[in-house]
């Protein structure tokens, strides 16, 4: 009570001093929430879109028309289908309208566009992997257990622009391919578990490194609680010069 009768004497007091901005006398996010009320405080939240919903690039609808072509190679699809499959995915803006192009195409590690990201990557006695064009969540939970992962990101599309990846490690082995301009971060407790970062690499031009904490660089932060195996971070693998070559040859 006597908290809210203080609060009460100084909005009091705003208002005596004719002043309707009680910024000075904010002490937490309700104190704005009540000043603006309580629709345009929700408006000013920013929702982070579903994957489904994210707009489509032409790589996309490339990919989706590839698959639909192989479809209709080999029978699957008739070419009437086709014909409509494929004007359908020239006029898709989402990936969801892509995506259900081809959902009795091809199993779902085999999908052009993956959007079911927050499924957790295992490896129990055995590989499993997450590659190809596939959305990337802002947290993503990675299993090795006396088995192999592989997570690649050079096609992926980034949902944040800071990733964790919450890896546990058991004698496996957890493969991370970025591309460049990405940082990572390893981080967390693990024990006798060996640890590699390759992306940097020579030879081949490169893009000058970013500043640290710029935020337009993304960040993979792999969190690991393990006892053994190995955590590998890579680059895509550069071609080599042929200058040399070429003087060779002339």
């Amino acid at each position: 009570m006597l908290q809210q009768n203080y609060q009460g004497d100084r909005s009091a007091a705003a208002r005596r001093s004719g002043s309707s901005d009680l910024r000075d006398f904010d002490t937490s996010a309700s104190d704005d929430a009540g000043r603006r009320g309580w629709p345009g405080y929700l408006l000013s939240v920013s929702f982070r879109p579903s994957p489904r919903d994210l707009r489509a690039s032409d790589f996309d609808r490339e990919q989706i028309i590839t698959l639909l072509g192989d479809a209709a190679g080999d029978g699957r699809l008739t070419p009437e289908e086709h014909a409509d499959r494929v004007e359908r995915a020239c006029r898709a803006r989402t990936l969801g309208d892509l995506a259900v192009l081809t959902t009795d195409l091809a199993g779902p590690a085999a999908q052009p566009i993956q959007l079911d990201g927050r499924r957790a990557v295992t490896g129990v006695f055995g590989r499993d992997n997450r590659r190809g064009r596939w959305v990337v969540p802002d947290s993503l939970p990675v299993v090795a257990i006396c088995g192999e992962v592989e997570i690649d990101l050079r096609e992926a599309l980034l949902q944040s622009g800071r990733i964790v990846i919450y890896a546990t490690l058991l004698f496996g082995t957890i493969h991370l391919i970025v591309p460049d301009g990405v940082a990572v971060e390893l981080s967390g407790t693990a024990v006798l578990t060996r640890k590699v970062n390759r992306t940097v690499r020579q030879p081949g031009p490169r893009l000058p490194p970013p500043r640290p904490g710029d935020p337009a660089q993304p960040v993979i932060e792999v969190r690991t609680v393990g006892l053994g195996g190995t955590i590998r971070v890579t680059s895509p693998k550069r071609p080599r010069r042929l200058n040399g070559l070429r003087g060779l040859i002339r």
